[in-house]
């Protein structure tokens, strides 16, 4: 017993030290050509190992420390809250408001992610759609993959947002969703042509899909809104809404 108390000291005393090690340093502290003893060792102190050089470099919990997207990293090797690679990108895709492209992964990440990303898409962990010529990566629960593609839109088509308080932003976002939700038939029908004339070629496709729409509806709304046939005045249809009350003539 005094033995493994003295090794996992030791063990602790260079991670501390050092930081991250490789399989072939721990070995050495340790004195021993067994992994599985290394690693034995390693699940008492709980170790993390690192997303990049295919696992190379260990540390432990408690020397991370993670950034806002739990990465940590340290020298070149780089550590992820969630563990892998795969399981990392899982886990930003579903908790991000508008998903993300490639580009926008490789950034945070600092490793080249397409690779994995085609098996998470392939294995239907996650879900990718084009948008501009680009594909843009959501979650693979279709309600809030809709919220997603629905901000990663209103994005686009407003370049100056990164200008305006975020939490603003958010909170209109969110409002917009819960605003359609509570629109009435031609309400919806002349919203969904409105997104469709910001979008452009294709749009009407686009935003049917989004909002759970017939295509030929949000071609409807935007004929309605470019030929000027809509009547304000009159959002139900004639003969809605409460009976006018006629008074009896009096005898």
């Amino acid at each position: 017993m005094k033995n493994k108390s003295i090794d996992s000291e030791l063990l602790l005393t260079c991670l501390n030290d050092k930081k991250i090690m490789t399989i072939d340093e721990l070995k050495s502290t340790l004195r021993t050509q067994c992994r599985m003893t290394v690693f034995r060792k390693l699940s008492m102190l709980g170790y993390i190992s690192s997303y990049s050089h295919s696992g190379k470099y260990y540390s432990l919990k408690r020397i991370a420390r993670y950034n806002k997207y739990g990465i940590w990293s340290y020298t070149s090797a780089l550590f992820s809250k969630n563990g892998t690679l795969k399981k990392t990108i899982e886990f930003l895709i579903g908790s991000s408001t508008q998903g993300y492209m490639a580009s926008e992964l490789n950034n945070i990440l600092r490793v080249k992610v397409e690779d994995a990303l085609l098996e998470l898409v392939k294995n239907k962990i996650v879900i990718r759609k084009k948008l501009s010529g680009i594909y843009i990566y959501y979650s693979r629960s279709r309600k809030l993959s809709k919220k997603q593609e629905l901000m990663r839109i209103d994005k686009i088509q407003s370049p100056d947002e990164e200008m305006r308080p975020d939490i603003l932003m958010n909170e209109l976002k969110a409002a917009l969703i819960i605003f359609f939700s509570t629109m009435d038939e031609k309400q919806r029908r002349l919203y969904a042509g409105y997104e469709s004339l910001k979008i452009g070629h294709g749009g009407d496709k686009r935003i049917a899909e989004l909002l759970d729409l017939d295509q030929k509806t949000v071609a409807r709304g935007r004929q309605e809104l470019l030929g000027g046939k809509v009547n304000i005045d009159n959002i139900r249809e004639s003969g809605g809404g409460r009976k006018q009350i006629k008074k009896k003539s009096q005898m």
